[in-house]
């Protein structure tokens, strides 16, 4: 695909792209299934049956604003599911950004890709949790197409839409309302709905209720490890997979409070009159979230998280040490090597001694600057200022979180986790070098041959093969190792063996011990 990356990653958030070729090449029909709720129509490509838009939940819009979701009200005859449904709300309308049609509080909506309909077979579930943050995108997006992984390991995959941003995440439970007592958690709601879904309908789209993986990239992988902390979530899923999602804590109730009151602050709402939201225009109440985002830029009670409300999340997800409610499910976690190219302006990719101290600095302290340097230097003796800054501002934001949540889950000493570290490079150049974030969801999902930061790499389609073989088969077992990547160890705190995805992937014990060693006890993580 010759296409510049930002306007793919501009495109691919919007759903706007062709499909993979896979795909554009099959010979379509059409194909029917039923559903709880109703039956639908969707598409067969080649061996591949496609249903997008299915609704999972009601419209979350009036009565049902800041509400946990609801089940749709079943339809007659049957409904079309031939494209992807909308986006929850996030477009700020002084951009002139929204697009009628594709955002709506009526978001509660599913794709499935799947060989089998009603054919008695348990497949694998594979479900798809978008990343954005908490804040943006959805699962309609090409870059989550499940046909080849739909193909290559006959698996369920399934992506969803949820509510976002401050519709699903601004916690008013503290303003004496008692129906506004879990508004802080309505999007992970609306997943845990979805996967109840998952439970109820599956079985008529070939799946196995009782073998659903959850995986997420970014905000995706922050989903699932929020998902592992859920009681409600119980049961609904049997392994977990957590690619660049690093988030250890989440807002408590009072920083939550604290933010809910400068979104009525801005919508000119007092507490008692609380009710009142739900009445008010969207596009209002979206200018009051930009507007709000815009002003909180400190980490404390500034962001639009789920909040630990001690009811539906009783802890954290990873701090102080892992959330003990899904202690046996099989985890994989890991990040990327240099995560960070992919946020970076341009600058950062010609700083020279002077530039990258001053960055790093700002990272590590000034009182830990020189020791930081030294270590990153002896472990990457060729590397530009460039790159060493890149390396500890990715490992500080992503990297140590990852080794963090595997050292914290594995000390649960019940479900075995599995750390990776993905260190294959892209031939880009400029922002998104080296291994940028979501350069793990190309290899897992075996699309690379369509996305700009793989497309034309045979060493790609190589790595591809063995990554999306692996999960595929972590799905299928809970145990990754199928052969075609070295025997891939549980993590412990002893030989924390590190799986390294690159052209030649091997099993290493602690591949950047030096670095994590000097920089873990300066981010107190």
């Amino acid at each position: 695909m010759n296409m510049k990356r930002r306007e793919f990653l501009q495109l691919a958030s919007m759903g706007s792209l062709l499909v993979p070729s896979s795909i554009a090449l099959a010979q379509q029909s059409t194909v029917e299934a039923d559903t709880q709720f109703g039956r639908i129509r969707g598409i067969k490509a080649g061996e591949v049956n496609i249903f997008k838009g299915v609704p999972y939940g009601a419209s979350t819009a009036g009565e049902n604003r800041f509400m946990p979701p609801q089940d749709p009200a079943p339809w007659r005859e049957y409904r079309e599911a031939f494209e992807y449904g909308p986006a929850a709300p996030q477009s700020d309308p002084a951009s002139g950004s929204q697009q009628d049609g594709l955002e709506s509080e009526d978001c509660l909506v599913l794709n499935v890709w799947t060989r089998g309909i009603d054919d008695g077979e348990k497949r694998p579930v594979m479900f798809w949790c978008h990343g954005g943050g908490f804040r943006t995108l959805s699962g309609s997006s090409p870059r989550y197409d499940g046909t080849n992984l739909a193909m290559r390991g006959d698996v369920v995959v399934v992506t969803i839409n949820h509510r976002l941003n401050m519709m699903g995440f601004t916690h008013f439970g503290d303003m004496g309302h008692s129906e506004f007592e879990s508004s802080g958690t309505v999007g992970m709601q609306d997943i845990v709905h979805a996967l109840k879904w998952v439970q109820n309908n599956i079985e008529e789209f070939g799946g196995d209720p009782e073998r659903v993986m959850i995986f997420g990239e970014s905000g995706g992988g922050r989903k699932v490890a929020t998902l592992l902390g859920m009681p409600s979530a119980r049961g609904l899923f049997h392994r977990a997979v957590i690619e660049s999602g690093a988030t250890l804590r989440l807002p408590d109730r009072v920083q939550a409070t604290e933010l809910a009151q400068r979104v009525l602050d801005e919508l000119e709402i007092t507490p008692a009159n609380l009710p009142q939201i739900q009445q008010l225009p969207l596009n209002r109440i979206m200018a009051a979230y930009h507007t709000v985002s815009a002003n909180t830029a400190d980490a404390g009670g500034g962001t639009f998280a789920p909040t630990m409300d001690g009811v539906e999340l009783p802890y954290h997800p990873f701090w102080p040490s892992a959330s003990p409610v899904n202690p046996d499910v099989p985890v994989i976690v890991g990040a990327n090597r240099t995560e960070m190219t992919y946020f970076a302006d341009d600058a950062a990719f010609s700083l020279d001694e002077a530039g990258m101290r001053e960055r790093v600095s700002e990272i590590v302290g000034e009182e830990n600057l020189q020791a930081v340097i030294d270590v990153y230097r002896q472990a990457n003796p060729e590397a530009t200022p460039s790159e060493i800054y890149f390396l500890v501002f990715s490992d500080s934001r992503y990297v140590m979180q990852s080794i963090t949540i595997a050292e914290r889950r594995a000390a649960l000493g019940a479900g075995p986790t599995y750390l990776y570290y993905l260190t294959w490079e892209t031939a880009e150049t400029g922002r998104g070098a080296l291994s940028p974030h979501t350069l793990d969801i190309p290899f897992i999902f075996d699309n690379v041959r369509d996305h700009p930061l793989t497309a034309g790499s045979d060493t790609a389609i190589e790595l591809a093969d063995k990554v999306s073989d692996t999960i595929i088969e972590f799905a299928r077992s809970g145990d990754p190792n199928m052969g075609k990547l070295p025997q891939w160890q549980p993590y412990n705190g002893e030989t924390r063996a590190t799986m390294v995805w690159n052209d030649t992937p091997q099993v290493l014990s602690d591949p950047i011990g030096r670095q994590r060693e000097i920089l873990l006890p300066i981010l107190s993580l």
